[in-house]
């Protein structure tokens, strides 16, 4: 019987007109086939042939198909080899049937993790009610005519259990497998990566033009003459217009594709969630400080760059959105409204001795807020101060933010930013600004600057928090006039 080797790239490498047992598995398992030379020959039930792992929609290695020719040749058989490169199928046909056949495995694997954890829960139920005989301790009875049969359900138990185990995690595997595909299409058209697969692309069609030409690309040279070329030029066309589609929809959809054009110096873009400004811009992405300066930042300027003037590059398909310098100085006042209109009316405060201003008040936080006041301060420190009150004219008093930790020794009160008092009230009160070991508080009575308290740096952390309650901070400490007390 003859064994037939074909190879297009419509189809594959396939080998037809093999038995079992005639001893050309032997031959056809060799780990050294295919392009890289290292790949097995495989059995497929549905083409009922051997086939060659992903050998579709490429062109063959030819010398690596001769050796097999000739080792079964070798064996004894009757072999013929037809190898036909342009035979091919479109590269929007081959994705379309890649798409669909991500959805049958995915519909296939959920099926399997089904049918795993039914058996799972049904092995559980099964050593449950075993278990039910032994549910008040009954231990076995040595010499008892009980004792087999208690044996048995121990065992059966045992192994109920071990398969309910097994068997979960083996659903567990298969719904990992069809999420996997599931989310084929998803991934696969993800804007980021088609950027980033179509500038490869090109390049390799840059290449394939030059070798038409005569021209040496990547290091080598080709046959200009070589046919192969003329189809490789064909199928990365294709591909290309194929993705430029997939980017062109998603821009229909409201995805941006940033560009040089779309940036100057000094703007500021938003790159894997941090803003950094732009120190310069380059064809294929712009240079910013590094983004060491990052951790723990919203906003990275130039003049942030702590790390001996590092830079990083942020390339246009990884940049999220962009800021010129006038917009990131702006407060964004209408999404400050907005949450204003939505977020509860802050109640008035009560004396200090009685709240904390935390959502989780703890002792050490209500002991903090006291010294941040003034109260049960150490030796030497500010009196104890009553509730701030409104000035006698309606203007609102103006409040010192501070900065406590748990386990500080410090005399002096370390101070972040001067806001209202009703902007101060609703940044301490905020969750996000208070943690196991620190928490935001604040006083419209502080002390002496220098004396009693002083500036520290500001890192950036609570940036978010300021940024969506519409808040702009500000560093100069003028107490506003209190009212004078009314007579005895």
């Amino acid at each position: 019987m003859t064994i037939e080797i074909t190879h297009t790239r419509r189809e594959g490498t396939l080998i037809e007109g093999t038995s079992r047992g005639d001893g050309s598995a032997e031959i056809l398992r060799l780990r050294e086939y295919g392009r890289t030379q290292r790949q097995p020959f495989r059995w497929s039930r549905n083409l009922d042939c051997w086939y060659l792992p992903h050998s579709r929609d490429h062109a063959t290695y030819t010398p690596s198909l001769e050796l097999l020719a000739q080792r079964l040749r070798d064996a004894g058989f009757e072999v013929t080899l037809t190898i036909d490169n342009a035979d091919r199928r479109s590269f929007s046909d081959a994705e379309k049937e890649r798409e669909e056949k991500a959805e049958g495995r995915a519909e296939r694997f959920g099926g399997y993790a089904s049918s795993a954890a039914q058996n799972s829960e049904a092995a559980w139920k099964s050593s449950r009610e075993i278990s039910e005989r032994f549910a008040f301790g009954q231990p076995i009875l040595i010499g008892h005519h009980s004792e087999g049969r208690a044996r048995r359900d121990h065992a059966r138990m045992d192994n109920a259990m071990r398969k309910s185990i097994g068997e979960s995690d083996r659903a567990a595997h298969w719904t990992g497998r069809a999420q996997a595909a599931a989310n084929y299409e998803r991934f696969k058209k993800d804007p980021g990566r088609t950027l980033r697969r179509l500038d490869k692309l090109r390049t390799d069609l840059r290449a394939v033009e030059k070798w038409q030409r005569g021209e040496s690309a990547k290091g080598f040279s080709r046959s200009p003459a070589d046919p192969e070329l003329e189809t490789e030029h064909q199928e990365l066309t294709e591909e290309i217009a194929h993705w430029e589609q997939v980017i062109k929809d998603a821009e229909a959809e409201g995805f941006k594709t940033w560009s040089k054009a779309d940036f100057t110096r000094g703007d500021f873009v938003l790159y894997r969630g941090t803003w950094y400004e732009v120190l310069r811009v380059n064809p294929k992405s712009v240079t910013i400080p590094h983004i060491h300066n990052g951790v723990g930042q919203r906003v990275v300027r130039a003049a942030d760059n702590r790390h001996d003037g590092w830079t990083w590059t942020a390339p246009y398909d990884d940049v999220s959105g962009r800021k010129s310098a006038d917009e990131m100085q702006q407060p964004p006042r209408a999404k400050a409204a907005e949450h204003q209109e939505q977020a509860p009316p802050v109640k008035e405060p009560v004396p200090a001795a009685e709240t904390c201003p935390t959502s989780h008040p703890s002792p050490w936080h209500a002991k903090a807020h006291r010294w941040a006041l003034g109260q049960h301060a150490p030796e030497g420190g500010p009196t104890p101060a009553t509730a701030p009150a409104e000035t006698a004219n309606g203007q609102e008093d103006m409040a010192l933010v501070l900065i406590t930790s748990k386990n500080s020794r410090r005399s002096r009160k370390r101070a972040l930013w001067a806001l209202p008092r009703r902007e101060a009230k609703a940044v301490c009160g905020d969750p996000r600004t208070s943690g196991r070991s620190y928490m935001l508080t604040w006083t419209d009575r502080p002390g002496t600057e220098g004396a009693d308290w002083e500036w520290v740096p500001d890192n950036g952390s609570h940036a978010p928090v300021l940024d969506e309650l519409g808040i702009t901070p500000r560093r100069e400490w003028t107490a506003a006039p209190q009212a004078p007390a009314e007579a005895a």
